[in-house]
């Protein structure tokens, strides 16, 4: 049985030289469905602790995909 497929990243992330977290998302759905969304999390947000980890070794000023969240997370 083949092996399946890694997750997809739904989006990027960039963390700001000040430590903001900008996270730019992306779904798409039958039919012809889009969705996109623009998250801004500052140090200090209930949920930027939770959002770095998922998010991995990223460096201030740079850039990591982002990989789907698990429920409630966002």
């Amino acid at each position: 049985m083949p092996e399946p497929e890694p997750p997809r990243p739904v989006g990027s992330a960039h963390l700001r030289p000040d430590g903001t977290l900008e996270l730019r998302m992306r779904a798409e759905g039958p039919g012809a469905v889009v969705g996109e969304a623009l998250f801004i999390l500052k140090p200090g947000d209930a949920r930027y602790a939770s959002v770095l980890e998922h998010l991995g070794p990223i460096s201030p000023g740079g850039y990591a995909p982002v990989l789907p969240f698990p429920p409630g997370t966002l």
